[in-house]
């Protein structure tokens, strides 16, 4: 079995013409013809310049005009301040953080086989904020130490995945097994911190933007220390496109064309811990990304990973940096609706929020195709 046979399998199975799961007697719509791969990174491309547009121009500081002069090389000293120190740098987080998650969700649900093994269900992400957490609680990291936040993300992220790769022990490469224990793993991680917000009540106040996720006060420094990050790992997930292909696809096909399964899907992990963590230690904990916005990107592109892995960057991009041009919409919104002074909303609140209704409406129309 060649890779290529592999590809066109998983795309039959995903087809919508296919009748694997749906009821007896119903006729077999015929399968979508997908549009061509530079179509839709076109607009990919064009829809993440329209949420870097979104998040410069939201709030009421500065508009739209204001942005324009300011992007020129002009505009008055705040203008320019808001802009380049506040708005830029955090939409730049956003962006890069919503590929980073999308991209680890991708790598983790091809490597495990498994359609719900997104970072927030296999102690990824849980791991990467007890780290976060627990290093602010002590005194060793905090929002104006970003490094220090970071190697603690790390060092959390890899225990939690670490855990699930104990737990699973032979049943590694069973998906439901290994969905058990990452939802087992994530749960104990999440238990301790909450034990760690009992130890250190003090520091609840900057903890719950980790818990929540969100990408206000993010500056330079912050972008500077996640670009490369992201960049390194990125290109890691890339290269590993044509292993995590041949997994999907099951170990003993892989093994059939010469895969070394436990090798590749080691080095998987790594990158989707890597990716997870690099995101986490700079935005938190956003809710959904890396588990609906994979699903998304295959729908889009298809089974073939070389084109998934990139495009699920782009859409992760796109989804958390519109969620947060719209938070910074809503906000003030918000704030004159219930009479207070300046409301910020989470972009994680709101990830998390349409995530979750998102996965509602699609677990409610797979039972009734059933």
């Amino acid at each position: 079995m060649t890779a290529t046979t592999s590809v066109r399998d998983l795309d039959r199975q995903q087809s919508p013409g296919s009748v694997r799961g749906r009821g007896r007697g119903r006729r077999p719509r015929p399968a979508s013809r997908r549009p061509p791969a530079w179509a839709l990174f076109g607009l990919l491309a064009v829809g993440l310049a329209l949420v870097v547009a979104g998040g410069l121009v939201a709030g009421r500081a500065v508009g739209a005009g204001e942005v324009a002069d300011v992007l020129r090389g002009g505009g008055e000293p705040l203008a320019r301040h808001v802009v380049l120190r506040l708005r830029l740098p955090r939409t730049l987080v956003a962006v890069t953080a919503g590929a980073c998650l999308a991209l680890a969700g991708l790598v983790l649900q091809a490597a495990l086989r498994n359609p719900l093994a997104g970072p927030e269900v296999t102690g990824v992400t849980p791991g990467a904020v007890l780290g976060a957490v627990a290093a602010t609680g002590l005194g060793l990291a905090g929002w104006e130490s970003p490094f220090a936040v970071v190697v603690a993300a790390c060092a959390g992220g890899f225990t939690g995945a670490g855990l699930l790769w104990l737990l699973a022990g032979r049943d590694r490469g069973d998906p439901d097994r290994t969905a058990v224990h990452g939802v087992l793993v994530s749960a104990v991680l999440s238990g301790l911190t909450a034990m760690v917000l009992l130890v250190a009540p003090g520091e609840l106040g900057s903890v719950v933007q980790w818990l929540v996720g969100s990408t206000e006060g993010r500056v330079m420094d912050h972008w500077h220390l996640l670009w490369p990050w992201a960049a390194v790992w990125g290109l890691a997930a890339c290269l590993l496109a044509a292993p995590l292909t041949l997994l999907r696809c099951g170990d003993e096909q892989a093994a059939a064309a010469g895969l070394s399964t436990g090798r590749a899907r080691l080095a998987a992990l790594v990158c989707a811990v890597a990716l997870t963590a690099g995101a986490v230690a700079v935005v938190g904990a956003l809710g959904f990304v890396g588990l609906l916005v994979p699903h998304l990107a295959l729908a889009l592109f298809g089974a073939d990973l070389r084109g998934a892995l990139p495009g699920a960057a782009l859409l992760g991009a796109v989804v958390v940096g519109g969620a947060d041009a719209t938070a910074q919409w809503l906000s003030p919104v918000l704030a004159d609706a219930l009479g207070t002074d300046r409301l910020s909303l989470p972009t994680g609140a709101l990830t998390t929020g349409v995530g979750a209704a998102l996965l509602l409406i699609v677990a409610r129309r797979r039972q009734e195709e059933r």
